[in-house]
């Protein structure tokens, strides 16, 4: 079960460090820095909850979160992993709507809330930051479009390459360039398989020369040849 203690951190260089972050103007950049709550979330912590009232959106500065939901009946859906650089609710905060699913952390992680009074801010005064967000919606979108393709097409091995390479996708995940700290049991709460069925994956996606596993660490060798992986 999801724990919900959080620890409360005054600052933290990955929010600093955020590309949207750089592009802002020097009174911007020092709104978000004040305005900004940083928390530490143990594992398995509820980073955010189903239903509950949207006031900010989320980064992840450190760690790796699940952004999943759960019926009535029990059955969990496992949506995307957000790891170290990512940040995720924005459509949330957009349509002004209670929270369409749960955050929770698969390890120890450090979570940036940026209040809806802030983000607001950003989007009637920076062009740099709209751009960004066009950007981050669009890459979502094609993100969803492709899981409901791999689910309906792929085998496991196919459908775990996809869901690693979006993992290292460059324009939601910048902070992910050539490895991912992930263990395997993580990576199967993530994508919804078994353990062994992910190490045998893994397996297959070394020998064919895309992916190095180490203890806890995932080293990416070849992302296009992810991408394309079992076409």
């Amino acid at each position: 079960m999801a724990i919900r203690s959080r620890r409360v951190i005054t600052t933290h260089p990955g929010l600093i460090s955020a590309p949207w972050v750089a592009d802002l103007s020097d009174e911007l950049r020092r709104r978000v820095v004040a305005e900004t709550t940083i928390r530490s979330v143990p594992k398995g912590g509820y980073v955010c909850r189903k239903g509950e009232r949207v006031e900010c959106w989320i980064g992840v500065l450190e760690g790796l979160v699940k952004v999943s939901s759960v019926s009535q009946q029990g059955k969990s859906v496992s949506f995307i992993g957000v790891p170290s650089g990512g940040w995720f609710g924005e459509g949330s905060l957009l349509k002004n709507e209670p929270r369409r699913f749960d955050g929770i952390a698969l390890r120890g992680s450090v979570v940036a809330y940026v209040p809806r009074n802030t983000f607001t801010l950003l989007l009637d005064s920076s062009v740099s930051f709209n751009r960004f967000l066009l950007v981050q919606l669009n890459e979502r979108l094609g993100q969803f479009v492709g899981m409901i393709e791999y689910d309906r097409m792929l085998d496991a091995d196919a459908r775990l390459a996809r869901e690693l390479a979006a993992l290292f996708n460059p324009l939601l995940y910048p902070g992910n360039q050539t490895s991912l700290p992930i263990s395997q049991e993580e990576l199967a709460h993530l994508v919804g398989m078994s353990r062994q069925s992910v190490n045998r994956a893994l397996s297959r996606l070394y020998r064919a020369g895309l992916v190095r596993t180490r203890y806890r660490d995932l080293e990416l060798l070849d992302l296009e040849g992810l991408r394309h992986f079992g076409e």
